[in-house]
């Protein structure tokens, strides 16, 4: 009897496989396509082909032994089981990259506060950061006089405590600093002692937002004008509360109340105070796109305005002698008559992907706005036409700057901020790229008199001197081990800080 001889692997179609599959992972990142979000769908994509594709081969057209084939396919299906029972994605990155974990793991923190026992705070008044961005809402706070050696006299962590879910940044004033957190099926709005970091109050109605992608929890940043906290929580809910007491004084439900709908990653404008009302983004039809309360009896005062709402937040400025409130809507930025709410300006904005970034007031009545995902910067002059209205003129537009969910600020005439996390000086006058250095993935900056604070994605803080020419790094520390999308705030010396599961105040040298 002959023997038998068992023909051997077929390898070349993996081979093949393996390297179509290399070109392909290569052209993605190489490709003519601007959007660093796109580019890692797409390579995650490619990937996910490509594996399934490879076990295909091994399982029909390998030659291994079908006993080794169906053994292979048992470790398989046993690896996806258990890492569907073990791991999770616990939301993406800025580049929408998944965060896997271990389930069970990254759960909101405790009331727990730890503090520095060696640590003295001095209480000692530095003004107040009130509101989203700031006191002037342009992520902006002079006086703070920084040190600019961070090597000798390093940050001093004052508290640490845990906190809820959530994207809301803090709002302080006195000795008080507020923000929103999920705590279950309860959007919480919750008052610390600035200096402890206690709890002082909270209070707590009903509404839950959670995406996979989103995360769970309020966005927007409280607002504290005229002793009244005033919230937008991520389902819609306007609420007005005592500062002292957190005592509820009323509340709106502003989707239902003007036909609007929920964006895709949640509400997130924080509302603006002005002439004794409160403002917020709405987008309703019909007039009541932008819309604004009493902010003492909180009767409905007017609405303007017919785009939806994306994610950014009111400003008030005055460009070209109006006074105005300025807001980027679903599909336009707009400027609105704040006694009347009726629009004064409006210009198409792209609409396909969420408008976070706050616009930016320049000199001369213009006006820079940045969205990401490709769409990059342009810059708008606002003008009186010849019957005494206002219009807007398209100045420059460029892609050297995509501010996709940060906020850029504008420093002794020039424009800085992450362009798809990377940090750029961008010249306002022409639309050119000075410089580009450093990726600190979708963080946080603040100005601080001369010198950038910029809070990374990965939870560092860097302290930065940005010129025309270059821009120095002076320092850096850890304020926390995980994703960072909130806010900073700066009051003083003290900077606040916080995530979805922690909150922290270090004193800057």
């Amino acid at each position: 009897m002959e023997p038998t001889f068992r023909k051997p692997l077929r390898l070349w179609p993996a081979g093949v496989l393996v390297a179509l599959l290399t070109l392909a992972e290569a052209w993605v990142w190489v490709m003519p396509q601007d959007t660093r979000q796109y580019r890692v769908m797409l390579s995650i994509a490619v990937g996910v082909i490509g594996a399934l594709l490879l076990l295909l081969w091994f399982l029909l057209f390998s030659r291994a032994r079908w006993k080794t084939r169906i053994i292979v396919l048992a470790i398989v299906l046993l690896a996806v089981f258990g890492a569907s029972r073990l791991l999770t994605i616990r939301g993406v990155t800025g580049d929408l990259r998944p965060i896997i974990s271990w389930q069970g793991l990254g759960r909101p923190g405790t009331d727990e506060v730890s503090r520095s026992e060696e640590h003295q705070t001095t209480r000692a008044a530095f003004g107040n950061y009130p509101q989203f961005l700031g006191p002037n809402r342009n992520a902006t706070v002079a006086g703070a006089g920084l040190g600019r050696d961070w090597k000798n006299s390093s940050p001093a962590e004052v508290w640490r405590r845990g906190v809820g879910e959530g994207w809301s940044g803090f709002a302080v004033s006195g000795d008080l600093a507020v923000t929103q957190e999920q705590q279950g099926s309860e959007e919480q709005v919750v008052a610390y002692d600035l200096w402890s970091g206690e709890g002082r109050w909270r209070y707590g109605y009903q509404a839950r937002f959670e995406t996979t992608i989103g995360g769970i929890g309020p966005r927007a940043t409280p607002t504290i004008s005229g002793g009244r906290v005033f919230t937008l929580g991520a389902t819609g809910v306007l609420t007005a509360l005592d500062f002292g007491t957190g005592e509820a004084l009323w509340s709106h439900d502003i989707i239902s109340e003007h036909g609007g709908s929920i964006p895709e990653w949640g509400m997130s404008g924080s509302p603006l105070v002005v002439d004794g009302r409160v403002v917020v983004s709405a987008g309703g039809k019909d007039e009541r796109s932008l819309v604004a309360y009493d902010v003492v009896s909180g009767d409905w005062v007017w609405g303007g305005g017919k785009d939806g709402s994306s994610y950014s937040s009111p400003l008030e400025a005055t460009l070209a002698g109006h006074r105005q409130i300025i807001i980027l809507n679903r599909a336009s930025v707009a400027g609105h008559d704040p006694e009347t709410g009726a629009v004064l300006w409006s210009h198409p904005w792209p609409g396909e992907q969420p408008n976070v970034a706050m616009p930016v007031v320049l000199p001369g009545n213009r006006l820079l706005i940045s969205s990401g995902y490709g769409i990059g910067s342009k810059v708008l002059a606002i003008e009186a036409t010849e019957d005494g209205s206002l219009g807007a003129t398209l100045v420059w537009e460029s892609p050297r700057l995509k501010a996709k969910f940060t906020n850029v600020v504008l420093h002794q005439g020039n424009v800085f901020g992450l362009d798809d996390g990377v940090l750029v000086c961008l010249d306002p006058e022409t639309g050119e790229r000075c410089w580009k250095k450093g990726r600190y993935g979708h963080g946080q900056v603040l100005l601080a008199d001369d010198l950038l604070l910029l809070s990374s994605e990965k939870g560092e803080v860097f302290l930065l001197e940005p010129t025309t020419e270059e821009v120095k790094k002076l320092g850096s520390f850890e304020a926390f081990r995980r994703k960072t999308w909130n806010v900073p705030a700066l009051v003083g010396r003290y900077l606040l800080m916080r995530n979805d599961r922690e909150a922290a105040m270090y004193e800057l040298p």
